[in-house]
């Protein structure tokens, strides 16, 4: 690792950035370097604004993805390098307001019932029926359920809030069950054992299920249901707070 890049991570530490944001951040600022075969540093301001221009104008990125990357450069060069360059005060990504995919109740059954391997499709069971993000439903531990209070306990969640969420009585159920079949101390979705481990009767390690192998557990799910929705394991998210919604629920409570 090169001391402009610990410098840059330091940066994002002492900021108080995620992992992910971090590692987004990084591979942000990478992919400008690449394209200019350059070292970040040596990069003019003149060759920012010809990337930004690139960016929206050949590769066609969404306003989402510039943003990325218009925050991780201007931490990179206004935090670590102390360079204040108008061109990063100027760019603006366009402002894009869309309506997220929210799926049926006769929807989410049929994706549900798709998905083969019981793991994800408990996990994505859970992420539906208590309104979770994809992390929060992979990274749920046995002691996260409070069955006397009938709560999840969803620790370090969006922003590194902790919070409380509403656990039903079916789902309770269903979680005993799906434990009682890997008995994980730890774990409520501990990964699966790879090939090879089960061919050699390897221990596998103990960590959760991924949110990849989660996403295309999802993918494979929806196309088998022959749901043409743009849908991800987030829209679950959204629908279960559409079905509250219809469902009478005041929306301050929601």
């Amino acid at each position: 690792m090169t001391p402009l890049r610990q410098r840059m991570i330091e940066d994002m530490q002492l900021r108080g950035l995620s992992a992910r944001t971090q590692e987004a951040y990084i591979a942000a600022v990478r992919r400008m370097a690449e394209y200019y075969h350059r070292s970040p540093d040596q990069l003019t301001e003149e060759d920012l604004r010809k990337y930004f221009l690139y960016l929206i104008n050949e590769k066609g990125l969404g306003p989402g993805t510039i943003t990325i990357a218009l925050c991780a450069i201007k931490l990179f060069y206004e935090r670590t390098l102390r360079r204040q360059w108008p061109t990063l005060q100027f760019v603006r990504p366009a402002y894009e307001k869309k309506l997220p995919a929210v799926l049926s109740r006769k929807e989410v059954r049929l994706i549900l019932t798709a998905v083969m391997v019981p793991v994800y499709r408990v996990c994505l069971t859970t992420i539906y029926a208590c309104g979770l993000r994809l992390l929060e439903g992979t990274r749920l531990q046995v002691p996260d359920v409070d069955s006397g209070w009938m709560m999840l306990h969803i620790h370090g969640g969006k922003g590194k809030k902790d919070r409380y969420v509403p656990l039903p009585e079916p789902l309770l159920k269903m979680l005993r069950s799906h434990w009682c079949t890997h008995r994980s101390p730890l774990w409520l979705f501990p990964a699966q054992p790879s090939v090879i481990q089960r061919q050699h009767n390897i221990a596998p390690t103990a960590a959760p299920i991924t949110g990849s192998a989660l996403h295309r557990a999802f993918s494979k799910a929806l196309q088998a249901s022959h749901i043409s929705k743009r849908a991800h394991v987030h829209t679950l998210r959204h629908s279960y707070a559409t079905h509250l919604l219809e469902a009478g629920i005041n929306l301050r409570i929601i």
